[in-house]
């Protein structure tokens, strides 16, 4: 790894950010998580808190990792999925519409679990294809992703359609979550005539007699035109590599030319290769000077609701990625280091929130010293605030 420079890291813990629990005697999981990484970076560095979802937009992944990038999602934001399929290299016409297609688990009536039971890749790459032979046409395709998150395009479809994502209501009725809008009747046509053919295919026959849920249902969302960002370098002056296990962050920095390595073994859950991203990281950073590490597994906790497997999930990144970082970084004597949350994904609510969340930021030739934990604590606390997250990043690169 090149020693003149500066090297910069961006480590994004996806929803990292919570509320206090009562469980956990009023703390949060940041709080109660041991994390001597990110706390030894916060205390020899700056602490502040950033607002990454402007006002009156959804508070999903999407808008909080454009902001954290360096563009404005006021500016820029067309959808979640057009972002994803730039990531899936889908070409998307002047007229095409992409969506968010999740495999979701369902009993006809109730979403149980936006995820799918959270089904393998192999199994919804089958399963998606078996959706696009059936229901695919001229003007309707479906395109397999990782695990349930998957993408369909129509082409001369309308985005004037009110969508909800799958995770803002478990456990609650279809109905009042159905699209409404433009083209809303082939886009409800679409999702029932998904459980018709899923329901029982023999993956989901399978997935029930192993106690799993069945991935039985798709649902639509998120849907736009193709995204257009602004290069990163020419804007930026800075090159650099998006390591990531989903599609929508991997999506973010191939639209803004970065370069977005494939890292084996990742997933997007609790059981992804957090040490690979490190790697990845490193090794980027022998012929870059920027990368953005992201992991997701932290937001997937909070979605379901799991206390235990969120604050696994914060050790988890602390030790396994953000330490190996730390580790291959000891023979670069100029970088700099931010770790942040992109948004809340309090356990209580289990969906996304838009409240300020803390960041840290670490520099290995700059003295400064923060007296604030490394945690929510810090946002009514700190003097550093963010009001515009896509500014955050100058912070680093300053």
């Amino acid at each position: 790894m090149a020693e003149n420079g500066i090297k910069y890291i961006m480590l994004i813990s996806d929803g990292m950010a919570d509320r206090p629990l009562p469980e956990l005697d009023g703390k949060t999981p940041m709080q109660v998580a041991k994390k001597p990484n990110m706390d030894f970076l916060a205390a020899n560095g700056r602490v502040g808190a950033v607002n990454t979802i402007p006002e009156g937009m959804d508070p999903g992944s999407d808008v909080a990792a454009m902001s954290l990038l360096g563009y404005n999602p006021q500016e820029y934001y067309t959808g979640r999925a057009p972002i994803e399929a730039a990531s899936m290299r889908i070409p998307l016409g002047k007229h095409d519409v992409a969506f968010r297609c999740n495999l979701v688990s369902t009993d006809g009536e109730t979403m149980l679990d936006y995820s799918g039971g959270h089904v393998s890749t192999e199994e919804a790459r089958e399963l998606i294809t078996c959706v696009n032979q059936k229901l695919g046409t001229q003007q309707i395709r479906f395109y397999p992703g990782i695990s349930y998150r998957h993408i369909m395009v129509w082409s001369g479809g309308s985005p004037n359609v009110k969508t909800v994502p799958p995770h803002n209501f478990t456990g609650k009725p279809l109905s009042p979550n159905l699209p409404e809008g433009d083209g809303d009747a082939k886009l409800k046509s679409l999702i029932f005539d998904s459980l018709e053919i899923l329901d029982s295919h023999p993956i989901n026959r399978r997935r029930r007699d192993e106690g799993k849920l069945p991935a039985n249902m798709i649902w639509l969302w998120g849907q736009g035109f193709s995204l257009c960002l602004p290069n990163f370098t020419a804007k930026t002056g800075h090159t650099g590599a998006v390591i990531a296990a989903v599609d929508l962050v991997k999506g973010l920095g191939i639209a803004a030319g970065l370069t977005a390595p494939a890292v084996p073994g990742v997933t997007g859950y609790l059981d992804t290769n957090f040490e690979g991203k490190a790697k990845y990281a490193l090794e980027a950073l022998k012929t870059r000077d920027f990368a953005v590490v992201h992991v997701e597994a932290p937001d997937e906790a909070g979605h379901n609701g799991d206390i235990d497997a969120k604050i696994q999930a914060i050790e988890n990144v602390d030790r396994r990625t953000l330490g190996v970082l730390m580790e291959g970084l000891r023979g670069v004597e100029r970088f700099r280091i931010l770790v942040t949350p992109d948004h809340a994904t309090p356990i209580a609510i289990r969906t996304h929130a838009s409240e300020p969340i803390p960041f840290t930021i670490y520099s290995s030739f700059e003295s400064s010293k923060s007296a604030l934990p490394f945690d929510e604590r810090a946002v009514p606390e700190t003097g550093l605030c963010i009001e515009e997250g896509f500014r955050l990043i100058d912070l680093l690169f300053k």
